[in-house]
């Protein structure tokens, strides 16, 4: 399924919206986190043409999300510089996702201090193995690109780091593909599980470092590390970088750890 047919169903007026293809982008039962964000943030850019460059965002999956949406989206205030904007996907007569989307406008900087250089640079991607070629969920299979990024395969330290790249990104703008690539790896607690099972990502907050990245050929390295797992779920810390190792998201999250 193209990027085009994912999005072009969304118009400025928001409501009811039938999708079709969406089995492309399937998690198990749900649409993929990225996604579904993706859906949420082009409602509201789309409702509101006129905001400012997105600064960040805060995104909780609540709920399986099916082919037949409806989208809401309001501003919840806009001041001089900044405007929130929540933007939620119902299913069914329930809300499957809610988001809320900073918008600002530049200022002229009162603290200037770049992100730290990305640590343990594994090379750049033209560089770099295939991963995942036939493993993990479909929706990485049919629309990424996978290469990989450390040495280490297996248990280990908690962490997964890759170089990612959509198969299909004509038309699409750098933060919306940033959106949607943001969740695309699995946790790094799953380098610490005792035995498999399932995973999901329960929400998802990032900030944008830069509101125009650039990459070279489409690749962004990401990197899932967690801080903390224990009782089922663990505190991972989402982190993308552009293929000259600068850094362009940084993120976190609270991911469900079964079996």
């Amino acid at each position: 399924m193209s990027i085009a047919n994912l999005l072009d169903p969304i118009t400025a007026d928001g409501g009811e919206t039938r999708f079709s293809g969406l089995e492309n982008w399937m998690q198990g039962r749900t649409l993929y986190g990225g996604a579904s964000a993706l859906i949420a943030y082009t409602a509201a850019v789309r409702a509101f043409p006129d905001l400012p460059p997105l600064r960040a965002g805060q995104v909780a999956f609540v709920a399986p999300t099916g082919p037949q949406l409806e989208l809401r989206r309001e501003i919840v205030r806009q001041g001089r510089n900044v405007a929130q904007v929540r933007s939620e996907i119902w299913c069914e007569g329930e809300c499957t996702l809610t988001a809320f989307f900073l918008f600002g406008t530049a200022r002229e900087p009162n603290a200037v201090h770049p992100a730290a250089p990305v640590a343990d640079w594994p090379g750049a991607p033209e560089d770099q193995e295939p991963a995942m070629k036939g493993k993990g969920p479909a929706f990485i299979q049919n629309n990424f690109e996978i290469l990989r990024a450390q040495d280490m395969q297996g248990p280990g330290d908690p962490v997964v780091r890759r170089w990612a790249r959509l198969a299909d990104r004509e038309g699409l703008d750098p933060v919306s593909e940033l959106i949607l690539l943001g969740d695309v790896l699995p946790p790094g607690a799953m380098r610490a599980m005792k035995r498999q099972g399932p995973i999901s990502s329960i929400n998802w907050s990032f900030n944008l470092l830069d509101t125009a990245p650039a990459t070279r050929d489409g690749w962004w390295l990401s990197e899932n590390a967690s801080q903390h797992a224990d009782a089922g779920y663990s505190s991972e810390r989402l982190r993308l970088w552009n293929a000259d190792g600068k850094q362009v998201l940084e993120g976190m999250q609270c991911a469900a750890i079964f079996g």
